[in-house]
């Protein structure tokens, strides 16, 4: 039982870093803007939280850091395909190549660095409890935080006057600049949002999560994230629950290896890409569903007057 708790514990650990990226992601499609350079963005914001951190000790200027990064190339990926028109699929390739890149060539002296100690957190004495205290009150702030984020982007989207707006714009651009709503900086806005969720996330990799910086260390994790906001159908809810269960069939390869399992490591590294193209898979088989609930505007590009 001991070592289920800590398999749970470490499911909400792995998921966090997937449902802070995807819930970011969430906002920037929620817009009608899809950003294919996830990968590239927490690849960028990864080096530099980590290296922010090992020179400051400090690991929330780290994440700050990270937010940061994240933002900046969300904000110039935005320049290019909302005012330039740029397609918005291949400026994302592009951001991903580019992160991938950039990020290797920028750590190449953090490769041994190290981080100061560790904190280890015990929430109120909760986490001596036998089996619940380890699987749920063990956990860095940031675990917590984004379940309250999923929460909050919950009520923002759909009890305020700022979430309707968005959702206008996402799903009819022209009906909500005819309205006198600048739809263009909205789109922005909601871009470097998801960007500096993605930082956050990349950031969280390398400086809790891991804790250390090697070349390519996301490892597919953006990819996974933006997979989870169609298999969410766009709702934050749904995205928080799927990046649990993807983090908990990535954590399941340890725990199997640890159990003894004659399987090869390999076929088990490729358990949760694995689970993504089947979950892709199966919804795809009702396109109807998706059309329901995917934004009208989704990667369609917006020209005011035309």
């Amino acid at each position: 039982m001991e070592a289920y708790a800590l398999l749970f514990a470490a499911t909400l650990n792995a998921g966090t870093v997937l449902a802070i990226a995807a819930l970011g992601l969430l906002i920037n499609e929620k817009a009608g803007i899809v950003n294919l350079g996830a990968e590239g963005m927490m690849l960028c914001a990864a080096i530099a939280g980590f290296a922010t951190v090992v020179h400051t000790g400090n690991d929330w200027v780290g994440f700050a850091a990270g937010a940061a990064v994240g933002a900046a190339l969300a904000a110039a990926f935005g320049w290019l395909v909302i005012w330039l028109n740029t397609n918005q699929y291949a400026t994302g390739l592009a951001l991903s190549l580019f992160g991938a890149g950039f990020s290797a060539f920028v750590g190449i002296d953090y490769v041994q660095a190290k981080l100061p100690e560790r904190p280890h957190y015990n929430w109120f004495g909760l986490g001596d409890i036998p089996l619940v205290g380890p699987a749920l009150f063990r956990h860095h702030p940031l675990v917590y935080g984004a379940m309250l984020l999923a929460v909050g982007m919950i009520w923002w989207l759909y009890r305020t006057r700022a979430g309707l707006v968005l959702r206008s714009v996402g799903e009819s651009p022209q009906s909500a600049h005819a309205l006198g709503y600048p739809v263009r900086r909205i789109r922005l806005a909601a871009v470097m949002f998801g960007g500096a969720m993605c930082g956050l996330a990349g950031a969280y990799l390398s400086v809790i999560y891991t804790p250390l910086w090697v070349e390519g260390m996301v490892a597919g994790k953006g990819w996974i994230a933006l997979a989870l906001t169609t298999f969410a159908t766009w709702r934050p809810a749904r995205v928080l629950l799927g990046a649990y269960l993807f983090g908990g069939v990535t954590m399941l390869q340890f725990h199997l290896q640890g159990q003894g399992v004659q399987v090869p490591s390999q076929f088990l590294t490729m358990l949760p890409y694995l689970a993504t193209i089947v979950v892709l898979a199966l919804i795809s088989r009702n396109p109807t569903w998706i059309r329901v609930n995917m934004p009208a505007s989704l990667g369609k590009p917006f020209h005011p007057g035309a």
